[in-house]
């Protein structure tokens, strides 16, 4: 499923209809239908509802919404502008409907005789204001509308995007309706994984309306969302003749005095994950802990100082070439000063770098411009560490997290995982993929180490980088999302994530 702006939908309905062949009218019909199969299996006969009409196209698939509804159930139908604002294709629906014995109710001729519209004597409202060609805050009478709508007790299902919001990121106070749902038309809108306006869109349900793949791939669409069926399609598999030493040799290199427990949550989550043998570099200080807390791994105790990995000799006697994939900065700490692109720049393998690791790494960024050239760089900043890399505030980065992420990503040639809710994996190339698993109980530390090694594992497992990080956020947002059928929110660890990853690869594998 592709995840559109709403310049890039008009493109590829212009696509569609100029060089494919199908109609403006025929699309509308198609949208109205698919509307009304996903809402009529949840109606009751004793149902009334109500459709509130704009002028565009949003309109003209009120009206074929409204024409099918009112064989069955009792309907009433607004036109909120002027009659003569309606044209093109909804000028046509709109003929159809009343060809088909049905009226409307004038909104504009209505407030001229001051008769009141009680959204409160309906148990549905239909949304069907304003589409994704929605520029700027909602005039009159859309914006009191709005406002009379988000107050009513029925249930509110908008059509295609809540009216007054738009498609695209960077609307920090929306003016829209606060949907319960929202029947979403062949492709997810990016303003649905983005907040506020996240919030405004209830449960999303993204019904296909005939518009070939094609049209996506002309108009050169990047951005899908990651799917389940794409994850158990990807998925790695082992061979039968697999041996320790054949299924990846991992790195982690990470902890302080300060910070033992991020290192033991990354290598644990990597070996639930996958890999086959995996080494873990501390400071010697903390090597009886941590040594206790993971059992299966190898050790390289580094020398210490301030309770750090001595910067003088970090990794210096290690030979990177005895692995095949390093991940860094889980618990690193920041009192020592580390830099990253003299050591690893001629790694031959993939180089995740975390948490502190992305401290150490903004320090150096002049350095990893044309990227890394032996193998993939990932990074997996959440929001503030995405702020320090690029410079921005927090919140500008939250304001434009697609485009903030893919402007990065291409600069430094690295795939950038930018946490969050709705976590976006963009590639050097500036693709996206936008994880819709997880929950707020991955608010909590630890979380970002879990899926560190993870992806550690999945990148030795899986043939190919995007499947390797895309299948680690998704199943990792999984295993969040099965804890809380059981667990309180509030009562998720990094380690009840962990334990859970067994259960939620299986269940994923052989679904």
């Amino acid at each position: 499923m592709y995840v559109v702006t709403g310049d890039e939908m008009h493109q590829i309905d212009r696509y569609t209809m100029n060089e494919i062949g199908l109609t403006e009218v025929a699309l509308m019909e198609s949208a109205g239908q698919a509307f009304c199969r996903q809402l009529e299996p949840t109606l009751k006969k004793q149902d009334k509802i109500i459709i509130l009409i704009g002028s565009g196209n949003n309109g003209g698939d009120g009206f074929v919404i409204g024409r099918i509804l009112k064989e069955d159930y009792n309907v009433d139908v607004w036109v909120i502008p002027p009659e003569h604002k309606i044209r093109g294709a909804a000028l046509a629906h709109m003929k159809i409907y009343e060809k088909s014995g049905y009226d409307w109710f004038s909104y504009a001729k209505q407030r001229e005789e001051t008769i009141e519209l009680n959204l409160n004597n309906y148990t549905i409202v239909i949304d069907s204001l304003l589409g994704t060609g929605v520029q700027g805050t909602p005039r009159s009478p859309y914006r009191e509308l709005i406002t009379k709508m988000n107050e009513t007790n029925g249930t509110i299902i908008s059509v295609d995007i809540p009216s007054g919001i738009p498609a695209h990121e960077g609307e920090v106070r929306p003016i829209g309706v606060k949907a319960h749902e929202t029947y979403t038309f062949q492709s997810a809108k990016m303003s649905a994984f983005c907040f506020p306006t996240a919030n405004y869109y209830g449960k999303i349900s993204v019904l296909p309306i005939g518009i070939p793949n094609k049209a996506f791939t002309q108009v050169n669409a990047a951005r899908k969302v990651i799917s389940e069926d794409t994850v158990k399609n990807t998925l790695a598999k082992r061979m039968p003749d697999a041996h320790k030493g054949s299924v990846g040799k991992g790195l982690i290199i990470g902890g302080a005095k300060e910070m033992v427990g991020a290192p033991v949550l990354t290598t644990e989550a990597s070996l639930r994950s996958g890999v086959g043998l995996v080494t873990l570099a501390v400071p010697d200080v903390i090597h009886p802990i941590v040594s206790q807390k993971v059992t299966e791994a190898l050790f390289l105790p580094l020398a210490t100082k301030n309770g750090q990995i001595c910067a003088n000799e970090f990794i210096s006697n290690i030979s990177l070439n005895r692995f095949d994939c390093i991940a860094i900065g889980p618990g690193l700490g920041r009192k020592e000063r580390y830099k990253f692109y003299p050591i690893f720049s001629s790694f031959h393998g993939p180089i995740i770098i975390d948490a502190d690791g992305l401290y150490h790494l903004s320090k150096e960024l002049r350095e990893w411009r044309n990227g890394r050239p032996e193998g993939p760089t990932i990074i997996t900043p959440h929001p503030g560490e995405m702020a320090m890399l690029t410079g921005l505030s927090i919140q500008e980065v939250e304001k434009q997290r697609f485009k903030v992420s893919k402007e990065f990503a291409m600069k430094f040639q690295m795939y950038v995982v930018l946490k969050g809710p709705y976590t976006i994996v963009t590639t050097p190339s500036g693709e996206q993929w936008v994880n819709t698993t997880g929950n707020a109980s991955l608010a909590k530390g630890g979380s970002g180490d879990v899926l560190t090694g993870m992806i550690v594992a999945f990148l030795l497992q899986h043939h190919d980088t995007v499947s390797a990080i895309t299948n680690a956020v998704y199943i990792h947002g999984k295993a969040a999302d099965e804890l809380v059928k059981t667990y309180d929110i509030f009562s998720v660890t990094a380690t009840d994530l962990i334990n859970e990853l067994p259960v939620v690869i299986r269940s994923i594998r052989y679904r």
